[in-house]
């Protein structure tokens, strides 16, 4: 019980209720676990994978995991987090994105073990009068207390009344899939607490709900997302997986073990004895991006990714045609912030910053850690930006 426990809440930012968890996990029946996507975008980064690796724990001690696509949900647009209402997408482009999910999940899930459904298949037969009770059990200052609406309602925000929808259809959905335990990131935390409320109103006991944190991007500061540029997606080429999980820092990379790794916590803690001791963390990196590479392609792409990493930044093997610029240094030098801006490696000296914030810079093959370092005048350095982006710049 106490393995399976820890396992649980392995990474985990919250476990509420954990006796009541305790509780269901004594019975020894199998516990239905929910989690909800929306299947607004058509590719699934790893920041989206937290839950679903947290699914596979669930799946791997023998409970039964429901992937619930928001098919309905999707078409109203979740207001978590946001400051402007989000526009709803249309049937077609979800019905497309959630193919997509359900072909790229599989690539962490056991397909013969998970019960995929859709909120369609209850929200639609609900109807008008459905809806209406169940906008009932809630009050509008319910709602308010919600952060991000009570956010936008002091500033004047517009919200529009069907954002208020979306917790309650969420927790609706627990009612109807009998939920035991509901996974969800820290920012759903008003929504997973909703099925709690609306299990206990219909008469079930009410679910656990277990909080996992905002994985951060390549830049370690901001949520990772595809708008920002800081995301490794599932479906990139291995060496582009590979390349961008060498350039995260090294206190980034456990972060990231915890929560995406699939190593016994004992070898993860094994690890960080190594390095403690004075083993090099970029030898824990190496072993922990194969791992990744192998998940989403192949063993064998994970070894060719590594060769094709360690030719290009160990052995010096550099692009056979890359940009030559000269640019003015100012008071005998130029930061490297500038310099990258200027040589259009980067889209602003802000991009530059969390780019050496996130350890995608090198100047001569050397990782910039200072995002104050400069070059002097009359100096050319091979400037480089993540796996791809190559100048040779020199100062005047």
């Amino acid at each position: 019980m106490q393995d399976a426990l820890q396992e649980i809440k392995r990474g985990a930012d919250e476990l509420l209720v954990e006796t009541e968890l305790v509780d269901k996990l004594k019975t020894g029946r199998p516990l239905r676990i929910k989690a909800g996507f929306d299947p607004t975008a058509p590719d699934l980064h790893l920041g989206h994978t937290v839950l679903l690796n947290k699914l596979r724990q669930f799946q791997m001690l023998g409970h039964k995991i429901i992937f619930l696509i928001g098919d309905f949900t999707g078409m109203i647009g979740d207001p978590t987090g946001k400051n402007a209402t989000r526009p709803p997408l249309t049937r077609e482009a979800v019905a497309e994105n959630a193919k997509t999910y359900q072909e790229q999940v599989f690539k962490i899930l056991d397909p013969a073990l998970t019960e995929v459904r859709f909120n369609s298949e209850w929200m639609e037969k609900l109807g008008s009068v459905g809806m209406i009770r169940l906008a009932a059990t809630h009050t509008v200052a319910r709602m308010l207390e919600r952060d991000d609406f009570h956010k936008r309602y002091t500033s004047q925000q517009p919200i529009a009344i069907h954002e208020f929808l979306y917790p309650l259809i969420q927790g609706y959905d627990s009612v109807e899939l009998k939920a035991d335990v509901e996974l969800g990131g820290t920012d759903q935390k008003f929504n997973l607490l909703m099925g709690r409320e609306l299990q206990k109103h219909h008469g079930q006991a009410p679910q656990c709900i277990l909080t996992m944190p905002l994985l951060e991007g390549t830049d370690g500061i901001n949520k990772m997302s595809k708008s920002l540029g800081n995301y490794i997606g599932i479906n990139e080429p291995p060496q582009e997986i590979f390349g961008k999980l060498m350039s995260i820092s090294d206190d980034l990379m456990w972060r990231y073990i915890q929560l995406l790794s699939f190593e016994p916590l004992s070898t993860i803690e094994g690890w960080r004895r190594q390095v403690g001791e004075g083993a090099n963390p970029r030898d824990i990196k190496v072993r922990f991006a194969q791992e990744i590479v192998a998940r989403f392609h192949n063993q064998a792409a994970a070894v060719q990714a590594l060769a094709e990493f360690e030719a290009r930044f160990q052995k010096g093997v550099l692009p056979d045609e890359m940009p030559e610029i000269s640019l003015s240094g100012i008071d005998g030098v130029l930061l490297v912030p500038q310099l990258l801006k200027q040589a259009g490696l980067v889209s602003s000296t802000s991009d530059a910053i969390r780019q050496i914030a996130g350890g995608g810079v090198r100047l001569d093959g050397e990782r910039v850690a200072d995002k104050g370092a400069a070059v002097p005048v009359g100096a050319t350095v091979v400037a480089q930006v993540g796996k791809r982006k190559f100048a040779r710049v020199t100062i005047i």
